[in-house]
């Protein structure tokens, strides 16, 4: 088989980059390579700001993409074995596939804990669709979890899983540590508070449910609203949420619990014991590396692959995108890379104009979205926007932050540096994102209006529009 275009990986990143090269080039070749039968499509696509965006996330077979596109064509492989001096790739199955331009796009798989080795039907990792239903599966035995990280999805079980105990273990002194800060975290605190009352309200999901028969499992990320329609509870059904929260902690040994009707015995590295019938780890990614290569890739310490301002990574005409890669450039002051979906989507997107543009040797400026770190998600409930430097990173100690809170309602952060915006964190219905993103972009000097930029009676939306 060959292609122009080889995309490597079914997720957000993989699937972005082909829906964009058939933007540009709807003659040349395609193909995809996908571990699963079900792709992750970006749907509902919404812009919140210039740069910010909002999108569902929705898992369709993969005969989507061939039956819409006549000039794509999918694999249903992994990857095997990259032979960048002939151009082509080998997968799993012994499939040659030849390529012109090759983009991998395979995304990350979770860090789970080390005692995971002990115990693997007991420590679960969250990253794909399939992991979230086998701990669907396991929560129906348990009446006691334990939750190990302090990021997203971390966060977001916390606040959807009903019907057991659960004790949440976190590193840092304050909960969603990846995201906010501690003031941030205490607004949220209340939300939880609400959720022990046994709030058992689930959004129905109306968007079709595909089912893979024929395939491997995926590896593909969730999408921002994974949890949407999904009922995650434990074993014991009348009991009331109970949340305890351990902070600054890690644990230190996994063993089992005979003495405890509980299955495991939990030591934290402050000695507490804890007995649970399942952990789960969600403590962070790496890029995933189940490939070998004719020629070395460059990766960085968590082995993601080392890309240009264009996604090009040290080998020709082979980029990468999404997860799977580091941003190996000089940053703009105000953007940095995360692992979240909005950036594997841009990531995608612009690997493929960049394909593209090489193969039409066109020159391509690198996309405005690299000015700005964006990010929109959801968390306990709230609506929550990121700009910029939002927890002042890059910034040393020499700034300063101005805060305005309403219980239950609303929490603004602005991070300023010699009197200019250089990042912010909106909570709730604020209403400020597009001003935000003006002044952050446009370094206006605030020093004239002190602290009255957060006043609620003074409408800086209109004022600097």
């Amino acid at each position: 088989m060959d292609a122009v275009y080889v995309v490597v990986g079914g997720g957000i990143a993989g699937i972005s980059c082909v829906e964009t090269l058939v933007f540009f080039d709807s003659q040349g070749r395609i193909i995809l390579i996908s571990e699963s039968g079900l792709i992750k499509t970006v749907t509902n696509l919404q812009a919140i700001t210039k740069n910010i965006l909002n999108f569902d996330v929705e898992e369709k077979p993969g005969s989507f993409l061939s039956e819409r596109f006549q000039n794509v064509s999918i694999v249903y492989d992994s990857l095997y074995e990259i032979n960048d001096e002939e151009c082509f790739v080998k997968t799993k199955s012994g499939k040659i596939i030849h390529y012109q331009y090759l983009c991998l796009c395979m995304g990350a798989e979770p860090k789970l804990i080390h005692q995971w080795d002990k115990f693997p039907k007991q420590i679960i990792g969250i990253r794909d669709t399939d992991s979230v239903e086998y701990l669907i599966h396991k929560l129906k035995e348990s009446k006691k979890i334990m939750i190990v990280g302090n990021g997203g999805i971390a966060s977001e079980l916390v606040y959807k899983i009903r019907n057991t105990e659960i004790h949440w273990v976190i590193k840092e002194k304050h909960i969603s540590a990846t995201f906010v800060d501690p003031g941030a975290s205490e607004f949220f605190q209340d939300s939880l508070k609400e959720n022990e009352k046994g709030d058992t309200t689930v959004t129905v999901t109306k968007r079709m449910r595909y089912e893979e028969d024929h395939c491997q499992k995926s590896g593909a990320a969730l999408g921002p609203d994974w949890y949407k329609g999904l009922i995650i509870q434990g074993a014991d059904k009348d009991a009331k949420p109970q949340l305890t929260i351990h902070y600054g902690s890690e644990i230190s040994s996994v063993n089992t619990s005979p003495h405890s009707e509980r299955s495991l015995e939990v030591t934290l590295n402050n000695g507490n014991k804890v007995t649970c019938d399942l952990i789960v780890s969600a403590t962070g990614v790496r890029a995933r590396t189940n490939f070998i290569s004719k020629s070395e890739l460059k990766r960085d310490e968590d082995y993601g692959i080392l890309v240009n301002e264009n996604m090009e990574t040290n080998l020709s005409n082979i980029y990468a995108a999404g997860d799977i890669c580091h941003a190996n450039w000089s940053p703009a002051k105000h953007w940095f890379q995360m692992k979240l979906w909005t950036q594997a989507r841009q990531m995608g997107c612009y690997a493929a104009k960049c394909m593209y543009g090489k193969h039409m040797d066109e020159e391509v400026l690198q996309d405005f979205c690299f000015e700005i770190f964006t990010h929109s998600t959801k968390l306990f409930g709230y609506k929550v926007i990121l700009l910029g430097l939002f927890n002042g990173q890059k910034l040393g100690t020499d700034y300063e932050i101005l805060l305005r809170t309403t219980k239950a309602t609303e929490y603004v952060k602005f991070v300023l540096e010699n009197h200019k915006l250089q990042g912010a964190v909106l909570i709730g219905d604020t209403d400020l994102e597009e001003t935000c993103e003006n002044l952050i972009l446009n370094q206006i000097d605030l020093e004239p209006y002190g602290d009255d930029i957060l006043n609620p009676n003074i409408d800086i939306e209109d004022y600097f529009d």
